[in-house]
């Protein structure tokens, strides 16, 4: 397939992903002051304070109870084997952005903690120095032009934009354990990456809570410049100008 080929399909992609935005946010009044990063804030503030209030109910104080019932050689250990299923997706979306260096090395990551670290459990390649280059679908899409789009917050899966989302399909297509044909191990499997990531997010949730005065803004600032620095290896163009927004 040609670059051109490939670049227009992911481009048709986007903008499919942008007209079911476009459809779910119609009702929803922006103002003139709307952020041309956050178009539909109205929305994306009340999914975020659904996300919140989930999170501070349940989620947050199942992993809380996980983070201190489980010795933390174990918790490392699960943190390693879903790494170590990233790598492997890793590879891949590597490959698809031509990275020969952060492909192989990915590639190699994968056996070596597969075959030599308990199927992924103790991270041999870390002790290796074979450096970690984390890819997924999003960042593919972003590489090969894709813009990211308006800024996106999802029910229950949090910040993201119109590229990422469009993204998520393949991603979960791409992360081994959907591939698990038993369903009630694949759910518990789902469901342990999912606590173990939220309890190593603890801290940070602490102090957003303590310095943020509008937590909405920040996590959206802060996830926004981390995906661009991800899109772009840490090199990102400078950003064009905003629009100046009119007074009140």
């Amino acid at each position: 397939m040609s670059s051109a080929c490939f670049n227009g399909g992911l481009k048709r992609l986007f903008s499919a992903a942008t007209l079911c935005v476009v459809v779910m946010a119609s009702g929803c009044a922006t103002g003139p002051n709307a952020n041309p990063r956050d178009p539909i804030e109205p929305w994306n503030r009340g999914v975020y304070q659904f996300n919140d209030a989930v999170d501070r109910a349940v989620i947050k104080p199942v992993a809380t109870v996980y983070k201190d019932v489980l010795p933390q050689p174990v918790r490392t250990g699960v943190h390693n084997f879903f790494n170590n299923l990233q790598d492997a997706w890793s590879f891949v979306n590597n490959a698809l952005q031509l990275k020969a260096e952060p492909a192989a090395n990915s590639l190699v990551r994968f056996g070596v903690n597969t075959f030599l670290g308990l199927g992924g459990v103790l991270d041999i390649a870390t002790e290796m120095r074979i450096e970690r280059y984390t890819e997924d679908f999003g960042q593919t899409l972003g590489y090969w032009g894709v813009g990211a789009g308006p800024y996106l917050v999802l029910p229950l899966l949090g910040p993201s934009t119109v590229r990422d989302t469009a993204a998520l399909p393949v991603d979960a297509q791409g992360n081994l354990v959907s591939n698990v044909s038993d369903v009630p191990a694949r759910n518990s499997a789902t469901g342990l990456n999912l606590l173990d990531r939220r309890a190593n997010l603890l801290g940070a949730t602490d102090i957003l809570d303590q310095v943020a005065l509008d937590p909405y803004t920040f996590t959206r600032d802060a996830f926004l410049q981390r995906r661009r620095n991800q899109v772009y290896d840490g090199n990102p163009p400078d950003e064009p100008e905003l629009p100046a927004q009119s007074a009140q």
